[in-house]
């Protein structure tokens, strides 16, 4: 079994357990990461290079530019998967989250499970072991849950555990993530918290730091995002709205004691600059965390 396989199970087995994200002893108690987004004008290597550059042990795989615009999606083969996780490995990283999109429900439940099921195999590829879900519109609730939950015993045998952000759709805030969580009644689903997110689609009302109670105990990990009136999230965490220490104590209080912290977005700047920006965040999320 190789590092990043072991790596993986570790995670799923404290997913699995009810837990937030449990590490054996000498692993990093919090993985603070960062998601390729800020560089997805870019191919993915070129934003794993940054990522690299900014401090970053973890990376999250999410938006990239070419096809589809996810660096791994449902049409992803086994063989980019596994060329991907060799990327990740060859400068150093880890992947510790993987955004990959949508898994076309809306044709069929079958369908829906069958991407599903792409999406977990591409996870286990990279050696990977959390995929994060969008959620999805009202209307599709019944199908998209409904494949979620068939998905995860599959995804157990993978050692890949499953997530849901708020997102908008039937997922604006953290008690409809609790909502979604119970419906498929599974140890392997949870939620994934995202405070600027919280903001953005509540426009600016909702506080983070009195929603984030609402997912007391479902908690696998945390988009680090910030946000700015009117309605912007492409925001360097520690520079916008979000209270982060008074988040952090309290999304510790209510379980949430140790797993992945990982950046979503930073201000829109581009070369030495975005890279700066990139490390600023780290040293923001390694201040909080220590704090």
């Amino acid at each position: 079994m190789t590092s990043d396989s072991k790596f993986g199970r570790r995670l799923f087995l404290a997913a699995s357990a009810g837990l937030a994200a449990g590490f054996a002893a000498g692993d990093d108690k919090w993985q603070i990461g960062i998601y390729t987004r800020p560089w997805a004008k870019y191919e993915y290597r070129a934003a794993l290079d940054a990522i690299a550059e900014a401090g970053y042990k973890y990376a999250g795989l999410m938006t990239q530019a070419g096809p589809g615009r996810h660096v791994v999606r449902v049409e992803t083969t086994p063989e980019e998967a596994a060329t991907i996780g060799e990327e990740v490995r060859r400068r150093g990283l880890k992947t510790i989250s993987i955004w990959g999109g949508e898994f076309s429900v809306q044709k069929s439940i079958e369908t829906g499970i069958a991407g599903l099921r792409r999406l977990i195999d591409n996870c286990s590829a990279i050696g990977c072991p959390n995929l994060l879900l969008g959620g999805t519109r009202p209307a599709l609730v019944e199908p998209y849950y409904k494949a979620v939950a068939e998905c995860c015993p599959y995804a157990v045998s993978k050692h890949v555990s499953l997530s849901v952000k708020p997102h908008g759709g039937s997922t604006t805030s953290g008690a409809e993530c609790r909502k979604v969580v119970e419906m498929v009644g599974s140890k392997n689903f949870g939620v994934w918290y995202d405070p600027g997110n919280i903001y953005f689609y509540s426009g600016g009302k909702v506080d983070p730091v009195e929603d984030v109670p609402s997912v007391d105990g479902l908690v696998r990990g945390i988009s680090i995002k910030d946000f700015k009136l009117p309605k912007d999230v492409l925001v360097t965490p520690g520079t916008g709205l979000v209270k982060f220490p008074e988040f952090f104590a309290r999304i510790r209080k209510g379980g949430f004691t140790h797993g992945p912290l990982v950046v979503e977005c930073l201000d829109p700047l581009d070369g030495p600059a975005l890279v700066a920006q990139a490390r600023q965040a780290r040293l923001f999320v390694e201040r909080m965390v220590s704090g």
